[in-house]
């Protein structure tokens, strides 16, 4: 049983593929109902909104509200994740290709529910992970971590730490944003693009324009480690 929820930011009548956007946002002394209005999730509109101009009507994509707020060890984002993918099946059909972008604890359940089909792709942005969180079999998988160096709620080498460990298997690269802090609202720029450029490119599979465009190629180029 979940409380989870999915927030239409674009909904076309025959997308291609379908972007779940996952909001971050930290645990209180008892369990508490996401708010559509708390600042973690509000931080992803705009990263919805992006991807969506950047798929030009050919992407459906969702805001997930989870469950409770932080990480509940009994019932984490990562099952609210597997309850919207069963969603987006009954909805779209079984076929389309889904990639997940969340920030903070949301870019954690994004990696740890990047094995799950149909994912094809997983953005993690300033990723707030354990640095033995990247033992996993993401074969197939096209993966992108995004971290500011100035970031004082997630370790930046946590997230390094991960990224190494996923290599063995999927396709991984870092990006490193040069003054970029947790909240993505120094240089948000950078980080939306990225995102959007590299869900949109990896799901579409077309070349990435727009703000990120440069930075993306170089990602699907095969540059593992970069720094903006």
């Amino acid at each position: 049983m979940t409380h989870a929820r999915l927030v239409d930011t674009a909904a076309p009548s025959a997308p291609r593929g379908v972007v779940l956007v996952l909001h971050g946002g930290a645990a209180r002394r008892k369990p508490m109902r996401v708010s559509p209005t708390q600042l973690s999730v509000l931080r992803m509109v705009p990263i919805a909104a992006r991807i969506a101009r950047a798929a030009k009507g050919e992407l459906a994509v969702l805001r997930l509200l989870n469950s409770t707020r932080g990480w509940d060890a009994h019932h984490t984002p990562v099952d609210d994740v597997r309850w919207a993918l069963g969603e987006v099946t009954a909805r779209f059909g079984p076929d389309l290709p889904v990639g997940l972008v969340g920030h903070s604890l949301g870019g954690r359940a994004a990696l740890l529910a990047a094995a799950e089909q149909p994912v094809v792709s997983a953005v993690a942005l300033n990723p707030w992970v354990y640095p033995h969180e990247g033992h996993l079999d993401l074969t197939g998988r096209q993966v992108l971590l995004v971290h500011g160096d100035d970031d004082r709620v997630a370790r930046p080498t946590s997230s390094a730490a991960v990224a190494r460990d996923l290599a063995r298997t999927a396709h991984v690269s870092y990006v490193t944003v040069e003054g970029g802090r947790h909240a993505m609202l120094r240089r948000h720029q950078v980080f939306d693009g990225i995102a959007a450029g590299f869900t949109a490119a990896t799901l579409l599979g077309r070349p990435p324009h727009g703000p990120g465009a440069a930075v993306v190629e170089r990602v699907l180029a095969g540059e593992q480690w970069l720094d903006v």
